[in-house]
């Protein structure tokens, strides 16, 4: 199972996609919102998104797992 972590500290703005959903790597899954800045987080690698862990409105700290894909 691979873990797709945050690379800063912000709130979980937009989730783009839901758990069962298939996704590529370099694509976005999440858009995180900073200093009212918007910052995509992207999987590293390609699988299904198994676990979502922060749901959208949620805070979270710089490496914070956000999701798990298998």
């Amino acid at each position: 199972m691979m873990k797709v972590t945050t690379n800063m500290a912000g709130n979980v703005w937009k989730m783009l996609v839901k758990e069962g959903d298939q996704v590529e790597e370099g694509q976005d899954v999440a858009i995180l919102e900073s200093m009212k800045m918007e910052i995509p987080v992207a999987a590293e690698v390609s699988g299904t998104v198994k676990v979502i862990h922060k749901p959208e409105g949620e805070f979270v700290d710089e490496g914070e797992v956000l999701l798990e894909l298998e």
